[in-house]
């Protein structure tokens, strides 16, 4: 474990945000008891505990109901951010229309598997085996749109393409001209491509939550492994990356805690919150 964090062990942090899979939940896909402790300790110390997930709002929900957390959460990669006690939504940045009808051509053009969110349903043009895992992974189910487009119109809340990683990385910067700065693109997993609103990052998300509860920038943590966990990274006071994390994402955080496996969040916790 290498440790960049300098003096950052003695300020006070007041808000946490953790990303879901690969970094709070271990290859089990399971919060361990200690880490789940170590949470609850954070939370009775006045710190607010947020999850920050690429996930949909349903089924980030069953993960943070394992913590008993009352708390706004940022999911859909920050494109909303929703109250767990009320369903009240503080943040919403559906893909632009015109961009996801382009994200859809694309698709098309290319092959691939592309489904969509709206109003927190996980719709597929065509019933494949890729909806079906992923529904199978995320625990939520999922409809089939007969007109697709007619979703993207409306506001689709997130656009996620399913297919192999070198295929994904070699069309992205080919998507990324096309689209210009009318979207965000970025993976969540290394098969998973990810087309967002260009303020639906976590750091958006991050700094508005924060703003919300009163609590600056430099008292923020963000926990995370993947790419997407970028921006949220390099807004919060105090950015981590897993051991378990992408390398390019350990190279610009300031801290890196142990892995997924390794109780990672927990050790952050007790090292930053609770010392």
């Amino acid at each position: 474990m290498e440790n960049k964090a300098g003096n950052a062990a003695g300020r006070r942090y007041r808000l946490i945000a953790i990303d879901v899979d690969d970094t709070l939940l271990n290859d089990e896909l399971k919060v361990t008891e200690g880490t789940k402790r170590a949470l609850a300790q954070a939370v009775e110390q006045g710190c607010v505990v947020t999850l920050a997930t690429g996930r949909m709002y349903a089924s980030a929900v069953r993960i943070a109901s394992q913590l008993e957390l009352n708390v706004p959460i940022i999911t859909y990669q920050g494109a909303l951010i929703k109250n767990l006690i009320d369903g009240k939504v503080l943040y919403e940045r559906p893909v632009p229309a015109d961009a996801a009808l382009e994200v859809i051509a694309f698709a098309e053009e290319h092959g691939l598997h592309l489904q969509a969110y709206e109003a927190d349903k996980l719709l597929a043009p065509e019933d494949n085996e890729k909806v079906r895992a992923y529904s199978r992974l995320s625990n939520v189910p999922y409809e089939i749109a007969d007109d697709f487009r007619a979703v993207a119109r409306r506001g689709s809340t997130k656009l996620l393409v399913i297919d192999e990683p070198a295929k994904l990385d070699a069309l992205i910067p080919l998507l990324a001209e096309r689209l210009g700065d009318r979207a965000h693109i970025t993976k969540s997993k290394p098969n998973f491509m990810e087309i967002v609103h260009p303020e639906a990052t976590k750091g958006h998300a991050l700094l508005h939550l924060a703003a919300h509860f009163g609590i600056p920038r430099e008292e923020t943590i963000a926990v995370g492994d993947s790419w997407n966990d970028r921006e949220m990274i390099e807004a919060a006071g105090l950015g981590v990356a897993m051991a378990n994390a992408v390398e390019p994402l350990k190279l610009i955080a300031d801290y890196i805690t142990a892995s997924n496996n390794e109780e990672g969040v927990k050790q952050v916790v007790e090292t930053f919150i609770l010392s």
